[in-house]
């Protein structure tokens, strides 16, 4: 499967495919596997309540998740991360919220009212992914309808047209390309026209982190990856990721993990990405 090639990949979790799972462009992608007809108790002030829906596990680029289709119906709606630079930068960074920008993934559960109106809009979607050629355009705004119905369906709102905003968006995009090789604070500073000072202010308001930690934290996701696909050395992931030495790597890593790379590496290779039912 060539995924340099696509922008989106729609299938019933029964045929979704071993090389879609184990592709290294699969990274670039947004994720929603959504688990359909589940119900939910919830125990109200009545024990007698009940509150039915989906589950939907929404994972953002650079994550590693590991899904397991036993025992499931669903859909897994997956688009390429390029499809948000076409949008408003308000939309793209709720989105990048709405996915759980910083966190492994975003657990969702949508109520059985919001489930309907979700599902029509998907066999819109579903019905145009299937036509060939692909009017990427057409499949675009129809991802876009369906994003926007989702964020009201889990009351996020939208985020708000703001100046600081629009340099938080500048700042992940930045963050994408350059995390690597540029580490210090000032850089990123610098591409906003801010004093380093005031883009920590902002970015402690608005996600309560600084720009070190979500360095840290966006460094960390891609040795999870590297380890986790991967057959590069200790040695040549930690160059890979800026770090001149390996031993400086695996301090980093432990301090953020409680585990070595090698023992994460251990750990994640006994799980199965993908259970055949």
């Amino acid at each position: 499967m060539n995924l340099k090639k696509t922008l989106f990949y729609i299938r019933d979790f029964s045929e979704i495919d071993r090389s879609y799972l184990k592709n290294k462009n699969r990274n670039l992608f947004f994720e929603i596997y959504w688990q359909m007809h589940e119900t939910t108790v919830t125990f109200l002030e009545k024990s007698d309540w009940l509150v039915e829906g989906d589950n939907m596990y929404l994972v953002p680029p650079f994550r590693n998740y590991e899904f397991d289709k036993n025992n499931s119906n669903g859909t897994l709606i997956a688009f390429h991360k390029d499809i948000l630079t076409y949008e408003a930068k308000e939309f793209s960074l709720s989105i990048y919220n709405l996915f759980g920008r910083g966190g492994e993934f975003s657990a969702l559960f949508i109520d059985r009212p919001n489930t309907c109106t979700l599902k029509n809009m998907l066999g819109l979607l579903e019905t145009e992914y299937l036509v060939k050629p692909r009017n990427i355009l057409l499949l675009r705004t129809l991802l876009k309808a369906f994003l926007l119905k989702l964020i009201d369906s889990t009351h996020h709102e939208l985020v708000s047209p703001g100046i600081n905003e629009k340099r938080i968006y500048h700042f992940l995009l930045l963050l994408d390309d350059h995390y690597i090789t540029e580490k210090n604070v000032d850089f990123y500073a610098g591409k906003l026209n801010l004093s380093a000072k005031r883009l920590n202010q902002i970015l402690k308001q608005k996600t309560g982190k600084t720009i070190s930690q979500i360095l840290q934290e966006r460094t960390l996701t891609e040795a999870k990856h590297l380890l986790f696909v991967g057959k590069k050395s200790i040695k040549e992931i930690a160059y890979t990721l800026g770090f001149q030495d390996a031993s400086y790597f695996s301090r980093f890593f432990k301090k953020m993990t409680k585990l070595s790379p090698d023992e994460f590496r251990t750990q994640t290779n006994k799980q199965i990405i993908f259970k055949k039912g």
